[in-house]
């Protein structure tokens, strides 16, 4: 009987821990912090908290790259919070691009939804290119903080689905870290093996100075 009476004190304990720790919806009000947002209210926890619609709306590729990223990360979705995961849409339209960049915080996984992507990463010792033209249906792995890119070289459009191990996967895109900012334009062709002209014309396209 004793046993029996522990075994039960014991499986309650468990299940009402579990119940207690089964999500954190992010407070997105408050400050972000290294292990995510502070728990929402468990009071103020609503089922919208854990659906998110913005990836099925088609984002806007009138930009200089031609494309689009719709983040559902964790200021999008607030029940992601905690959880290790997040996601995004990408629309690229015909020749265009999201430029060479990298993911400090997470690994990313793409799946094409439509249409042909031409992708690719550079590995971080012997700067090995692994590069393929993707179509419906196929997917790719790009492991977290390698250089990475997606084209679209097709005359049609391209949607893919991206996920990320993180809701906060973070971003460094190459060209704005150069070019879209104060960096001296003699210190970027000393860094970069650039000439002085090419670099002003690409501060001038993407918003530098300097």
């Amino acid at each position: 009987m004793m046993k029996m009476f522990y075994f039960l004190f014991v499986s309650a304990l468990l299940f009402s821990y579990c119940s207690a720790a089964d999500f954190c919806v992010g407070d997105i009000k408050s400050a972000l912090t290294p292990s995510g947002y502070p728990c929402k209210p468990a009071a103020k926890v609503t089922v919208d908290d854990f659906v998110f619609s913005g990836l099925g709306v088609a984002g806007n590729t009138s930009n200089i790259i031609s494309a689009a990223v719709t983040p559902g990360f964790v200021e999008q979705f607030p029940g992601l919070n905690g959880l290790g995961i997040s996601l995004a849409r990408l629309d690229i339209a015909s020749g265009g691009v999201i430029p060479m960049h990298t993911h400090p915080g997470a690994n990313e996984v793409l799946v094409v939804l439509s249409g042909t992507i031409c992708a690719g990463f550079v590995s971080s010792g012997a700067n090995k290119v692994y590069l393929k033209t993707l179509t419906k249906g196929q997917s790719m792995i790009f492991p977290q903080g390698l250089l990475h890119f997606q084209l679209n070289a097709a005359k049609s459009s391209a949607v893919a689905l991206v996920s990320f191990s993180d809701p906060e996967p973070g971003l460094q895109i190459t060209d704005f870290a150069l070019f879209a900012n104060d960096l001296p334009t003699d210190l970027v062709a000393k860094t970069t093996f650039l000439d002085a002209k090419t670099i002003k014309t690409l501060k001038g396209v993407l918003g530098g100075t300097n």
